[in-house]
């Protein structure tokens, strides 16, 4: 049987929880303790319900708050976490021994440091992003892998043996085009899914898993946190956009997590407009993994416009800087079974939620190609990525972006191995891609997270944006002829 505990905390704040919990009239799902906790600590949610709720009493309530904030230099917040914590630490130390090598836990420590340190710090980042990015899922994933899964297996069996399967079974063309050909959901949907995404994927949760059970991610927040709070944002914020290079919809659910609403708008606009998805990412190193300089063009050009457009939102939307503490685990060699499991459950559901996407993604273009309406878009795409400089083709990678933004990615992979693209028109294209539209998906969570009027302003927003983005490189490029 278990027992409920009630942490008990300083006699000015139980005094004030006392006050709060006489005033609170309403019903409400948890215990008016734990409203009265959470109206100390300023949630904003639950702010709105008491006011909404309390009416006249909310007024005193607020008094109450504003009284016992003036006695603690620190926010209520971290104070209630601390006494929190000293109280679990409390009871796990007499029931827990730890027995830890004291030479392993001195190196630790000191590398635990030098990972917050910006001196350190951030060679130590460059490093992971270059290892566990770059090389590993841009040159092996995107490359090796992809290479291997796209040329000698789809492009000499699979392709060529479902398009002679319809062609000789199949009598009627429009099925033979659902199927097969350019278009089919085997031969493009199936294959961009499996030949193209699923490598991608699996190399890019393969690294995150590794870097997440060594402890490294709470060191990466301490890191970021003074450059996140110019954005509107702390520390805490890398954890959903660290996720958002795995999956941007996930990301975007829990960008929950932040503590204030002002946070959470800004985190959810960076990660639809320049957070790229680990398939969208890997796809993009892949296509510029032979091009160092153009890789370096297209990540410094994308951090700028995060920065620059964190920074504006921030500046637009009211509300006050965040605060940020967090309690470190323990650095340590990533244990196997862990980054197994962790890269396994995540493929899977990643793969689960994108595959039947793709087949509807194929199945919308042969509608549209079918009808004509597909035709009709891209001449319609085309002045617009003509005015980027880029050929007509690219409004064929760009329509695909309206699905799913690594769909688009995999279209521009099949520009790239047909030659179609300049290194500077390839940095343009994989910029303007980066900040398209979200995919359906992240829309729709988009919608739920955020409300209708912020998801389509957002849209609405991003999508001038990408393609003005992509003409300032294109500009840029040709002004400098750095890539030429």
């Amino acid at each position: 049987m278990f027992k409920l505990l009630n942490v008990t905390y300083d006699d000015a704040i139980e005094r004030a929880i006392l006050q709060i919990t006489e005033l609170l009239k309403a019903k409400y799902v948890i215990s008016k303790r734990s409203i009265s906790l959470l109206l100390l600590q300023e949630d904003e949610d639950i702010m709105n319900m008491v006011k909404e709720k309390e009416k006249g009493n909310y007024i005193r309530i607020g008094e109450i708050v504003s009284k016992i904030k003036t006695q603690y230099d620190k926010p209520l917040q971290y104070v209630i976490s601390l006494m929190r914590q000293q109280y679990i630490n409390s009871i796990t130390n007499s029931v827990v021994t730890a027995k830890t090598a004291q030479s392993t836990s001195v190196i630790a420590e000191k590398l635990s440091r030098i990972t917050m340190n910006p001196i350190t710090g951030i060679p130590i980042l460059l490093l992971v992003l270059y290892f566990g990015l770059y090389k590993f899922v841009g040159d092996f994933g995107a490359g090796v892998i992809v290479d291997f899964l796209e040329e000698d297996i789809f492009g000499e069996y699979v392709n060529p043996w479902i398009n002679g399967i319809v062609d000789t079974y199949v009598p009627w063309v429009w099925l033979q085009e659902l199927i097969a050909r350019d278009y089919g959901i085997v031969t493009l949907g199936i294959r961009y899914a499996i030949a193209i995404i699923l490598p991608i994927v699996g190399t890019f949760f393969l690294a995150f898993s590794i870097i997440e059970d060594s402890g490294y991610l709470p060191r990466l927040a301490m890191l970021v946190d003074r450059v996140f709070k110019k954005i509107g944002l702390n520390g805490r914020a890398v954890i959903p956009m660290t996720l958002g290079f795995g999956c941007d919809t996930m990301a975007t659910m829990v960008s929950r997590t932040l503590e204030t609403r002002r946070e959470r708008i800004i985190a959810t606009l960076l990660l639809a407009l320049a957070i790229p998805c680990s398939a969208q990412l890997g796809v993009i190193l892949g296509l510029l993994s032979d091009a160092p300089a153009a890789m370096l063009v297209w990540m410094l050009f994308l951090i700028a416009i995060f920065l620059l457009i964190g920074f504006l939102a921030a500046q637009i939307m009211p509300g006050n800087k965040p605060t940020f503490y967090m309690e470190l685990p323990p650095l340590r060699l990533p244990r196997l079974i862990n980054v197994i499991t962790k890269t396994y459950t995540r493929m899977q559901w990643y793969f689960v939620e994108i595959l039947p996407l793709f087949i509807l993604a194929s199945i919308l273009i042969w509608v549209g190609n079918l009808t004509g309406i597909f035709g009709q878009l891209i001449n319609a795409l085309k002045p617009i990525v003509n005015f980027i400089g880029l050929p007509d083709e690219a409004a064929k990678a760009f329509l695909f972006g309206f699905f799913r933004r690594d769909y688009g990615a995999a279209g521009l992979y099949d520009l790239q191995t047909a030659g179609a693209l300049s290194q500077q028109q390839l940095v343009v294209a994989a910029v303007t891609l980066t900040l398209f539209v979200p995919c359906v998906a992240q829309f729709s969570m988009m919608l739920k997270e955020r409300g209708v009027k912020i998801a389509f302003a957002m849209a609405a927003f991003i999508f001038p944006f990408a393609f003005f983005a992509g003409a300032i490189i294109n500009w840029l490029l040709n002004l400098t002829g750095f890539l030429q």
